[in-house]
């Protein structure tokens, strides 16, 4: 029986370097890639990193415990 020569259709460009990919194959955590959050452009462009983000969510964490009387306020 002769070898087939099998041609390969796959989309990966040949600069791609898989070499140095991390593949985790056993465990809880294999599917669990971490929270990510996907900002608009807008919004990416005003903060630097994600320390920067969430300095900003903080304040307005504390910002609106400091602040929900008001809302209670406005409810009942």
């Amino acid at each position: 029986m002769k070898d087939a020569k099998i041609e390969s259709e796959d989309d990966l460009r040949p600069e791609y370097d898989l070499n140095e990919l991390q593949v985790r194959k056993l465990g809880p955590g294999r599917k669990n890639f971490g929270d990510v959050v996907r900002l608009e452009p807008d919004v990416a462009a005003v903060f630097t990193d994600a320390d920067a983000v969430n300095v900003a969510l903080r304040s307005l964490i504390k910002i609106a415990h400091e602040n929900r009387h008001l809302f209670r306020d406005m409810t009942g």
